[in-house]
């Protein structure tokens, strides 16, 4: 199971990562960044949404993935307007928990890239990412996660108990 943190409740609440329902996709109208409607259409790619299992209605984050030259590409990662900041966040480990789930779908690769994940950062989160979730530079603002990084990740944020 996985759970993110109800800063509220200050309390671990259970959420489940799925694929995205385009009759429930989050929308520029409602405050996220992207264009999650033209993102989740893109055949090329698949789109998944978090959300907690007491509120499946809302969604918490959302992640898009693709495999490029057998490689795991993670093209967007966002988090609900209400998760974004410190001081009117809502919950907490959102991305953690999306990029943790980027990480084990890399391990179903069966190329020299299984393992790993890759992702294009904006240059203000690049030294987040590597604090935070051990990602490394490659070249410009291409980042990757090694397997064994990922795997930590995966512990850390998809195999947490509620007793954590």
């Amino acid at each position: 199971m996985t759970y993110i943190l109800d800063l509220l409740k200050e309390e671990l609440v259970e959420a489940e990562i799925t694929p995205v329902d385009l009759k429930n996709i989050p929308l520029k109208k409602n405050g996220w960044q992207f264009n999650w409607s033209k993102v989740a259409k893109d055949r090329k790619g698949q789109t998944f949404v978090l959300r907690t299992l007491n509120s499946p209605e809302t969604i918490e984050g959302a992640l898009n993935l693709t495999i490029e030259h057998d490689m795991l590409i993670m093209n967007a990662l966002e988090l609900a307007p209400h998760n974004v900041g410190k001081q009117h966040k809502r919950y907490d480990y959102v991305a953690g928990c999306l990029i943790a789930f980027a990480c084990k779908e890399s391990f179903k690769l069966e190329s020299n890239y299984k393992g790993f994940l890759t992702f294009v950062a904006k240059l203000q989160l690049i030294q987040w990412y590597m604090d935070k979730y051990g990602a490394q530079p490659a070249l410009g603002q291409r980042m990757f996660i090694d397997w064994e990084t990922g795997e930590e990740l995966i512990k850390k944020y998809l195999q947490r108990t509620k007793i954590d």
